[in-house]
């Protein structure tokens, strides 16, 4: 199949995972602490993709390593952390809106560190998009006063994550398998985070309860399909489009991951609705410039 049809169905592919992959967070954080649900999802997800892809891992060089621990941890270490620390205060749908933030940061960490052009156009589209931001946080703080929306700082700090991720893939690990890398970034990740789990004092508890075991299989669903078959589909995505392309996946996962939310008995307001069409239009607006991409490709290395 041709890349310009086979990128939208990829595209497609990750908005009904990852726009599932909040209510999963929120369904884990039931019987298990943050840091629980951030360990075992990247166990899980390492796990299965060393048990896929360990013959890829053979062929990698030195330098290529470098990169893969790089990616490892903006992509998917202390992404998958922050956000399950920000679901403790805050509804899965508002961290899976304030993630499309991710085009308009990859834009500006492209700009500023990866020679992309930024254009009028885009400047303007950044602008809306962060104040969209700033109203769904506002708003949210309105509607929920129990919650605590310092937290939404840590979803636009694991965009942030991913927006310096998707540069380096594209710029710097274009001729590197998904397979390999995805393989690749969680084998590093696997020690750190079963240490992390230890520390937690996961194994001190009672782990036989139904609760806990429950909420370990809503991550073990997370981890393998949200996190590692996502992760190989992404890092494909990554391959055969551009950077902002790429993240405009966040376009339509908050659509799947607002209707688990509503589902869910989350509450949502017009003003977050609105807030939420801001962002979005922002990123619209971002994406809008084809001669971003052909002057990015032609600069990047």
């Amino acid at each position: 199949m041709p890349p310009q049809k086979l990128k939208w169905i990829y595209l497609l592919l990750l908005s009904l995972v990852w726009g599932s992959s909040f209510i999963l967070i929120k369904k884990g954080l039931v019987g298990l602490s943050a840091t629980e649900v951030g360990s075992f999802r990247i166990i899980f997800a390492a796990l299965f993709l060393i048990l896929v892809g360990f013959n890829s891992l053979r062929k990698l060089s030195s330098n290529q390593w470098k990169w893969i621990v790089i990616s490892g941890f903006l992509g998917s270490f202390f992404p998958v952390y922050f956000f399950a620390f920000a679901e403790t205060q805050i509804d899965s749908a508002i961290a899976s809106i304030l993630n499309a933030t991710t085009p308009i940061l990859t834009l500006i960490f492209g700009a500023f560190f990866f020679r992309a052009v930024f254009t009028q156009n885009k400047l303007i589209g950044v602008a809306i998009g962060l104040i969209g931001a700033i109203g769904l946080i506002l708003s949210g703080a309105e509607i929920n006063p129990d919650q605590n929306y310092m937290y939404s700082l840590l979803v636009v700090m694991a965009a942030g994550c991913y927006a310096i991720n998707v540069n380096i893939l594209k710029t710097k690990m274009s001729d590197i398998s998904p397979l390999a890398i995805a393989a690749g970034n969680f084998t590093v990740l696997l020690i750190p985070a079963f240490i992390i789990l230890v520390l937690s004092g996961f194994f001190q508890k009672e782990i036989a309860t139904s609760e806990i075991q429950i909420s370990v299989a809503y991550v073990a669903v997370l981890g393998i399909i949200g996190t590692g078959i996502a992760m190989i589909i992404f890092n494909k995505l990554v391959q055969i489009s551009d950077p902002v392309f790429t993240t405009s996946v966040t376009y339509t996962i908050p659509v799947v991951a607002l209707g688990w939310g509503i589902l869910d008995g989350e509450v949502f307001s017009f003003w977050q609705l609105f807030s939420a069409m801001v962002i979005l239009a922002g990123v619209f607006i971002v994406n809008r410039s084809k001669k971003l991409f052909s002057k990015f490709r032609k600069q990047a290395i």
